[in-house]
C-alpha cells in the first residue's frame, strides 16, 4: 500500500449509540484524511478497520490486477477453490461508508455482527498507523496480550 500521510496513532474509548453509530475523534480522522467516502473492512472477529477510500482502492486494485492476470494466463486453474474463496471474502469484507455530522460512523448490518458489540456497548478506537481500527474491548485485550511482548523486536526491525 502506498502511504503518504502521517501515522494514525492513538487509543480512544467510545460508546455505540442505539443506532450503531460512534463518534470518531479528530485525532484519528485528521491523519486518515478528508474523503467523500471511506472503506470499512472486516479484519478479524471483534475488529473492523476504517480506511481512506483512495488509498484502499489503489492497494486493492494493484492486488486484483495481479490475480486477474494470473487467471487470464491460466496460472490459477488448479486453484479454483482458492480463487472462489477470495471472491467470497472480497464480496463481503469491505463496504464504502460515509461519515455523518460530527464525524460519526454508522456501523452497517453485517459488520455489526462481526464486531459483536451491542448498542450502548463500549468499543476501542485504535490508530493502526495506516487506518483506524474499531475493536470489541475483550478482543483487543486478547490481541494485545499476544502482540505486546513482541513490540520491541517489531519496532527495531521496522526502524532499521
Amino acid at each position: 500500500m502506498t502511504y503518504q500521510g502521517e501515522l494514525i496513532l492513538g487509543e480512544f474509548q467510545r460508546t455505540l449509540d442505539q443506532r450503531y453509530r460512534l463518534a470518531l475523534p479528530a485525532e484519528l480522522l485528521g491523519p486518515l484524511g478528508q474523503s467523500e467516502s471511506y472503506i470499512l473492512a472486516k479484519e478479524r472477529l471483534g475488529c473492523l478497520s476504517l480506511w481512506n477510500a483512495d488509498q484502499w482502492a489503489n492497494s486493492l486494485q494493484a492486488g486484483l490486477s495481479v490475480v486477474q492476470q494470473k487467471i487470464k494466463a491460466g496460472k490459477l486453474e488448479s486453484r479454483v477453490s482458492e480463487v472462489q474463496l477470495l471472491g467470497r471474502l472480497l464480496s463481503t469484507r469491505h463496504r464504502n461508508v460515509q461519515l455523518g455530522d460530527r464525524g460519526r460512523l454508522l456501523i452497517p448490518e453485517g459488520f455489526r455482527e462481526f464486531l459483536d458489540v451491542e448498542p450502548g456497548g463500549e468499543v476501542l478506537l485504535i490508530g493502526a498507523a495506516l487506518c483506524v481500527e474499531i475493536w470489541k474491548p475483550a478482543a483487543w485485550q486478547k490481541y494485545l496480550a499476544r502482540r505486546m511482548p513482541k513490540f520491541r523486536r517489531l519496532f527495531d526491525r521496522l526502524s532499521e
